[in-house]
């Protein structure tokens, strides 16, 4: 065996992790397959003699990656999708990557996480998730130890709303929420017209859209589909749901619920104004 085989088989080694730690701060499979690709073609190109810890090393090289990937990511227009398996078995992950994801990841968690910035974000899976001390994040994101630490901190803060226990009031709110959804899902008339205050409006990105419950009820389509996939949420505190591809929130749902009906419901799709939500994710 020669030196490249060698090197190669220690890489190896440390794949399952770095595809973890690659995918829990991309949420993207096939660009954590690229930066994972990305850190051994740095490793073939270095003298090994040079790195005293190589799993160290390598998941430096895949956290600077995974960093210049989301500062450079575009926002693209999405319009209203529906979301894709967060992991499914196209995605080739092996069992071990699967089971170091399953211990941490899931579609609520990547919905949150995709709200950070890129620091932050980064910060909170190297620290949180696999143990990465303060001073080597600080190395990575350009900031000092205390700065890593708080960002991090911020990080968790908003994580840590992702299952907010439901008071009695939000669980009648939702149980509205989730009888429109169903019967959307159905395509019942009548159950919709229920469910809806006959002056209800419905809002897109901020614009009005449509008006009034037989309106809403008579195209409610768009409902039907999201229905199928949405997590339950709260946006900028109204009972919603959320749809997800690859981790990223597309579309929200919010509803404004006044006595037993909703009166209103946002739609939104616009990439900015996501950004800018105050999004927590409830159990279902």
């Amino acid at each position: 065996m020669d030196d490249h085989d060698v090197l190669a088989e220690r890489f190896e080694a440390h794949r399952a992790r770095l595809r973890a730690v690659a995918y829990q701060t991309l949420g993207s499979a096939s660009e954590a397959d690229d930066a994972v690709q990305e850190a051994w073609l740095r490793l073939s190109r270095t003298d090994p003699d040079t790195i005293e810890n190589l799993g160290g090393w390598l998941t430096t090289v895949v956290a600077r990656v995974c960093l210049n990937m989301l500062q450079s990511r575009r926002e693209q227009p999405v319009g209203m999708h529906l979301p894709e398996s967060v992991v499914s078995d196209a995605d080739g992950i092996d069992a071990e990557s699967r089971a170091l994801l399953a211990d941490s990841i899931g579609p609520a968690l990547l919905v949150i996480l995709h709200t950070l910035a890129p620091a932050e974000r980064l910060a909170f899976v190297l620290h949180d998730m696999f143990a990465v001390p303060f001073d080597d994040i600080a190395a990575i994101v350009g900031r000092s130890p205390a700065a890593a630490r708080q960002l991090a901190s911020r990080a968790r803060r908003r994580v840590q709303g992702v299952v907010p226990a439901p008071g009695t009031d939000l669980t009648r709110q939702r149980a509205i929420a989730d009888a429109f959804l169903a019967a959307a899902r159905n395509g019942d008339f009548d159950a919709l017209l229920e469910a809806l205050d006959p002056d209800v409006v419905v809002r897109s990105n901020g614009a009005e859209a449509l008006r009034g419950a037989a309106a809403v009820a008579g195209r409610a389509f768009p409902f039907t589909r999201i229905a199928q996939v949405a997590l339950p949420a709260l946006i900028n505190g109204a009972v919603g749901v959320v749809t997800a591809a690859d981790g990223r929130p597309v579309t929200l749902v919010a509803f404004t619920i006044t006595g037993a009906k909703i009166g209103a419901i946002d739609l939104i799709d616009d990439p900015r104004r996501i950004a800018e939500a105050d999004l927590a994710i409830l159990s279902r």
